[in-house]
């Protein structure tokens, strides 16, 4: 399997081949099917609510889609550890010949250690960051009428308005970047 491509749906004819192991592909596939379900609906309307945000007024257009997607990630991160802990059951319950345990064992390490490890530290990277993104629309949104947006910026009528706004923006450039790495990170092992 080439980097980017997903487990195919093996065919009858392939299911044929593939014998007694067509359950061992089954873990692998499973798996599989449940990370990138997981990326694909769970975590890349994050990437794409955060990627929408391009000025100040974007927190607040943005912040139900983001309130939504942050209460499903603790769901998605449990669905995500319960995928785990199943194929690592049928894992430890396969019953496989010397020639061919190490080789699968290599192969479970690829499609489905790594991409495990690799996703722990996303969900919490990406709870983190859309609560402050949450927040910041929230703040801004209760101005109401009182905040201006000028040219792609925010203006408020007093200092201490601003330095709210700015106290709650302060920790979004360390979060996004943690987050994005968590992200590059989990879509390279998923792949």
């Amino acid at each position: 399997m080439r980097s980017g491509e997903r487990l195919p749906t093996l065919t009858a004819d392939q299911k044929k081949q593939f014998g007694p192991f067509v359950s061992d592909y089954a873990i692998l596939y499973g798996y599989s099917q449940q990370v990138n379900q997981a990326m694909d609906s769970g975590l890349r309307p994050v990437v794409d609510s955060v990627n929408a945000i391009r000025v100040p007024q974007d927190y607040v257009t943005q912040r139900e889609p983001l309130r939504q997607a942050n209460g499903a990630l603790g769901v998605l991160g449990q669905q995500l550890q319960n995928a785990k802990l199943q194929a690592d059951a049928a894992h430890g319950a396969l019953k496989q010949g010397e020639d061919l345990k190490p080789v699968f064992d290599q192969v479970y390490n690829k499609v489905v250690t790594v991409p495990a490890e690799a996703l722990q530290p996303l969900i919490p990277a990406a709870q983190i960051f859309t609560q402050q993104l949450v927040q910041v629309g929230d703040f801004v949104a209760q101005q109401d009428t009182q905040v201006s947006f000028v040219a792609n910026g925010i203006q408020f009528p007093t200092s201490q308005q601003a330095s709210q706004y700015n106290t709650l923006i302060g920790p979004l450039a360390a979060q996004h970047q943690a987050f994005n790495q968590a992200w590059t990170a989990a879509v390279n092992a998923a792949q």
